[in-house]
């Protein structure tokens, strides 16, 4: 009778909520947004006199919070494929210190973006600038100081061949006669508030896996900031790189090129190179019936990858203005770049014979809700 009645005594307390507790519950507070976008794109390099006006993307984000504890996701789909964006758990701990988990964003440059088009920098293209991986981070402030460390498994799709993906990472190429993955990564960056302008160094360090033979080279980068906000509206970015990827036969990078893929695409990038950026951008507040403001930038990046045959240099600049009326985003950019992917080049710091420059003309329209 005495253990009955014990048991019944347990069940009662762990079955029925306390009344305290109960109390000190904190409801889930769910946001659901997404965005829908259409996008105009002419090239100087292509064989459509007219350009192209396509769907672009659709997308779902969801975040949800509950006390200390949120989620943050995003998922993608675009005309040809669908990817994940982002998917990351996080507890907040004081308000010094918070930790995440899962898909999020590497702690790499400048915070959160490099750049202020549509198009990105020249970065961006070599997952140096919104990347994603699979890991766990730390954010830490403490005055005017902010640490960033984070350590990531692999990247968002532990697998080389699917090229339908966000971010930029190691992939295997068309023919398969090379394939890498990203095997471990350790980053962090530290950034020192100064006024209105933001003082950062980042330092990004891993290994890398060949898929066929299983063996393992070591690849980091490592770069400084200036994230400045003047009066008036103006912002000026300032960042330097320099990345490397061991170059060894046994990792199929004894050429100093190894492969990368995003967007559906696998394509070539120099092994190592100093990367500079320098973009400057002014907001101007105009709040009438077509817009709330315009964002007018220049963005440039210079990749400097000619320290070996087969290999050149590669610049992208983007001058354009962001158009903003309620949730709706316009983006009109004219991309111009010197031997650079996605602007009629055939890689990153890769020499195929042509470096020409190409432009094209590309109108983002995005309704953000």
């Amino acid at each position: 009778m005495i253990k009955l009645l014990t048991f019944t005594s347990i069940a009662t307390i762990l079955l029925i909520p306390h009344p305290d507790l109960k109390a000190a519950t904190t409801e889930a507070q769910i946001d659901i947004g997404g965005a829908v976008r259409l996008n105009y794109a002419w090239k100087d390099y292509g064989p459509d006199n007219n350009g192209t006006f396509d769907f672009e993307l659709f997308r779902i984000d969801a975040n949800v919070k509950q006390g200390k504890w949120f989620l943050d996701a995003q998922y993608r789909w675009y005309q040809g494929f669908e990817a994940i964006h982002h998917a990351e758990v996080g507890y907040v701990i004081d308000e010094s210190n918070t930790i995440r988990v899962g898909l999020t964003q590497v702690p790499f440059g400048i915070a959160p973006y490099a750049s202020h088009s549509f198009w990105f920098g020249g970065t961006y293209y070599l997952g140096l600038e919104d990347d994603y991986d699979a890991g766990i981070k730390w954010h830490h402030t403490q005055g005017n100081w902010t640490l960033d460390t984070a350590y990531f498994l692999n990247s968002e799709y532990d697998d080389p061949t699917q090229w339908g993906r966000y971010s930029f990472d190691l992939s295997s190429s068309y023919d398969q006669a090379r394939s890498n993955k990203e095997d471990g990564q350790l980053n962090a960056r530290v950034q020192y508030q100064w006024g209105k302008h933001t003082l950062g160094t980042s330092l990004q360090t891993g290994k890398f896996r060949n898929t066929t033979n299983q063996e393992r080279g070591n690849h980091w980068a490592a770069g400084v900031h200036f994230d400045g906000h003047f009066n008036d509206g103006w912002n000026s970015q300032i960042q330097f790189i320099k990345y490397h990827y061991d170059s060894k036969s046994s990792l199929e990078t004894a050429d100093h090129r190894i492969t990368l893929a995003a967007f559906e695409f696998p394509f070539e990038i120099a092994t190592e190179a100093n990367l500079v950026s320098v973009n400057l951008a002014k907001k101007m507040s105009v709040m009438n019936d077509f817009a709330d403001s315009v964002t007018c930038y220049n963005d440039s990046t210079y990749i400097d990858a000619s320290d070996h045959s087969g290999l050149a240099n590669s610049i992208q600049n983007v001058t354009g203005c962001l158009i903003t009326k309620g949730g709706i985003n316009t983006y009109i950019d004219w991309v111009a770049g010197k031997n650079m992917w996605f602007a009629g080049g055939p890689g990153i710091g890769i020499d195929q014979g042509q470096l020409k420059w190409h432009s094209r003309l590309n109108i983002n329209i995005g309704w953000y809700f």
